[in-house]
């Protein structure tokens, strides 16, 4: 009995491991996420809550098609520590035509499995300023190039990829093909599209914090999106489109200021103004870059206001440009580039629309007015009853009371408003146009050449 017992454990023992191993080895569904734009704080917590879906639901694979020109370093920083900690390997894939710029070369060091398609880049993670240009010389310089170089060679070593050429991407802004990432041992794979990706990546060992894993997929998949707040709010957090709505915001409350009357500009305006502002809050600013762009919204409307003949119009769309350049220069968003040919294309676009809007303000305010009592003066009226003084009188195919200014007017006589008084007007004669005596004597010439020239009467 005894043997027998001990016989039954072992068999139990070896039925709950094996149970065990199947049920660990069994294959999971492959989650898909794209991740496209500026990275930074919606982007980072989106991946989290990928990366926390995948964990719940037991996935085998969670795959990021990334796409992007880089980011805060900050929303960088806490996207790869995410990926790191995930205890479902993570695919960071550059679609075809895609770009894993600065911020997104960090991103796939970070990943378990780094892969790209042909005809996408990787790399030029070299800290820069928000113009495109490169960090001032001195400490900080030295400070910002070495963190992030310790960074990029830290996530290379734990992946085993190339540190040599991976810290070239921050100190040089090397940028590689896919098949050159590749040659360089910077990536692990190069696949054109995400089927053939699964396929790849299923069966394919990792090393994970020293422990060997074994990539096990289904052939289930499943795709994650944003919600529509998280792309409003990713689409906001563009530093093009949240200096377009902040530039667009104030002309919009400056015409309404000088052209009052209506609700429309206005609202449009705040509006613009209070999406500008949630994607400045996601993003790193500097006061100095808001007041340039208040300033040269105010040079702009000062030009208006005085009728010049553009000089400070021009003025104002330079500073628009330079509030552009600078708006973004702050700490934290050493791998972020704005576009200085979107922002100068945007300003000089702005500018011209706010001429065009400003040539038909002026011309509204220095037109003669065509309504209300202001309308009628100068109108010429038909005298239909004798003013002597009063009388009545038609004028816009209206009968009105009239008196006369000054002498009395006889029914027909020509006559034109003069002044308003309640519902009377006051009219005054008109005098008959002159003769020109120019053409007059041309005409009497002319009448006597063709009496000379008839033939003498017999």
């Amino acid at each position: 009995m005894r043997r027998a017992g001990r016989a039954m454990g072992v068999i139990f023992l070896a039925l709950s491991l094996f149970c065990g191993a199947v049920d660990a080895a069994a294959p999971g569904k492959v989650i898909i996420a794209s991740l496209s734009g500026t990275v930074g704080v919606q982007m980072e917590q989106f991946v989290a809550k990928v990366v926390q879906q995948a964990k719940d639901e037991k996935a085998g694979l969670v795959i990021f098609k990334l796409d992007t020109p880089g980011g805060l370093v900050e929303a960088t920083r806490g996207i790869t520590q995410t990926i790191l900690a995930s205890q479902v390997p993570v695919v960071v894939w550059v679609p075809p035509g895609g770009r894993a710029a600065s911020a997104g070369a960090f991103m796939m060091q970070a990943a378990h499995i780094a892969a790209m398609a042909s005809g996408s880049n990787l790399g030029a993670a070299h800290p820069v300023v928000a113009s495109g240009g490169d960090v001032p010389e001195g400490d900080m310089k030295k400070k910002v190039i070495n963190d992030l170089t310790t960074q990029m060679r830290s996530l290379a070593q734990k992946r085993g990829r190339n540190q040599e050429i991976a810290q070239l991407m921050v100190v040089d802004s090397l940028s590689l093909t896919a098949h050159e990432a590749l040659e360089e041992n910077v990536i692990d794979l190069v696949v054109d599209d995400v089927y053939s990706l699964i396929a790849a990546s299923r069966g394919r060992s990792i090393m994970d914090d020293g422990q060997k894993i074994t990539v096990s997929v289904s052939d289930e998949v499943e795709f994650v999106e944003m919600n529509f707040r998280e792309q409003l709010i990713q689409f906001l957090s563009s530093p093009d489109i949240a200096y377009l709505l902040l530039v667009g915001g104030l002309l919009a409350i400056f015409y309404e200021i000088v052209t009052p009357g209506g609700f429309v500009l206005g609202t449009t305006g705040a509006v613009m103004l209070l999406l500008g502002g949630i994607g400045l809050k996601m993003l790193p600013f500097n006061w100095a870059g808001v007041a340039l762009v208040g300033a040269g919204v105010i040079v702009m409307g000062i030009d208006l206001l005085v009728g010049g003949m553009g000089i400070l119009s021009l003025l104002g769309i330079a500073v628009l440009v330079a509030g552009g350049v600078f708006l973004f220069q702050a700490p934290g968003g050493e791998l972020l580039s704005v576009s200085i040919g979107m922002i100068s294309g945007m300003a000089v676009a702005l500018g011209l629309c706010f001429t065009l809007f400003a040539l038909m303000v002026t011309k509204s305010l220095r037109a003669k007015v065509a309504t209300g009592r202001e309308g009628l003066l100068g109108l010429d009226v038909d005298i239909t009853e004798d003013l002597n003084p009063q009388g009545t009188v038609k004028c816009h195919g209206e009968v009105w009371r009239a008196r006369t200014k000054d002498r009395p007017l006889r029914k027909g006589e020509p006559a034109s408003v003069a002044a308003v008084e309640g519902i009377t007007l006051i009219v005054t004669a008109r005098d008959k146009k002159p003769l020109n005596k120019e053409l007059l004597n041309k005409a009497l010439l002319n009448e006597n050449k063709e009496l000379l020239n008839r033939e003498p009467l017999s």
